[in-house]
């Protein structure tokens, strides 16, 4: 039995009337030209992007990609020694670094920090490890102004430059934690998961200005934070710390080791280019299987 056949514009794989004179491709045609048909562009030159907690972990991983690919990076940091440092290891690199000392408690501070950023990445942090009626109010409020209110600050600062351009990137460094819960981490599990909600309300606002919000979502990261954590987690569980991250913190992870800073750049960077153009308003799980549950 063959097929009936057709003719027309449908046949011929053009719009449906109507669709083409407003402008709209049919569904599951990319425009012609696209960046959607080309190799992936990884080049930023003359993008300005601002990375927070850019002195260590994955926020110097970022910094350090980003710069890579030819973007002016501004690296946020209360770390003035750590900045220094890095700003030695992007001195060959084929964008620049201008290194900026900023408590991020500093509400006001952080959002005219992000003004002109093309780029936005949302990475500082902080973590304790105690039952919620062991954890101290003041540390709770402190992640919570660090974690949700500082990038709802700097997301503001960077919007009105985005839009006006018609074109932005917001990277918000999430976690599995902004997906699953874990015991003894309310503070940092609160801050994710409400890091969730604003990127999502930032990508459905930003959609018709070019401008897209996704959450990066890694699983435990060799940093000094996780590594700090290791100790924590120890006297939580009354577990030694040689057993802590297999028993513990890898317990839900399908692939049994820490995921490195640098392999969360190359996502972050990726959601930088054209091709990632339509990945808003979700979260990417870098995870090793954790949510596969």
């Amino acid at each position: 039995m063959t097929a009936p056949t057709t003719s027309g514009p449908a046949a011929r794989g053009l719009a449906p009337r109507g669709l083409a004179s407003q402008g709209l491709a049919s569904p599951g045609l990319a425009p012609e030209g696209s960046s959607a048909r080309r190799p992936v562009a990884l080049d930023l030159a003359g993008r300005t992007a601002l990375v927070t907690g850019a002195a260590g972990g994955i926020g110097r991983a970022c910094a350090l990609r980003l710069a890579a690919a030819g973007a002016k990076v501004r690296a946020v940091d209360r770390d003035a020694k750590g900045l220094e440092a890095l700003t030695v290891d992007t001195q060959d690199l084929a964008g620049a670094l201008e290194p900026q000392v900023l408590d991020l408690t500093d509400l006001d501070a952080a959002e005219a920090a992000a003004a002109g950023a093309d780029i936005l990445v949302n990475n500082a942090g902080l973590q304790l490890v105690r039952p919620i009626e062991e954890f101290p109010p003041d540390v709770f409020h402190t992640v919570l102004t660090v974690m949700l209110e500082a990038p709802f600050r700097l997301i503001r600062g960077a919007l009105p430059h985005m839009y006006a351009q018609g074109w932005g990137r917001i990277v918000n460094i999430s976690s599995v934690h902004g997906l699953r819960a874990s015991a003894f981490k309310s503070a940092y599990v609160a801050a994710k998961h409400g890091l969730e909600g604003l990127s999502k309300t930032a990508a459905l606002e930003g959609a018709p200005h070019g401008v897209t919000s996704v959450c990066v979502n890694p699983g435990y990261v060799r940093t000094p934070l996780v590594e700090k954590q290791i100790a924590d987690q120890a006297a939580a569980h009354s577990v030694a710390e040689d057993r802590v991250l297999v028993d513990v913190l890898l317990k839900d992870s399908a692939i049994k080791r820490l995921i490195e800073p640098e392999e969360v750049a190359e996502a972050v960077l990726y959601l930088c280019t054209p091709q990632a153009s339509f990945i808003t308003g979700t979260s990417i799980a870098l995870d090793g299987g954790w949510t596969a549950h």
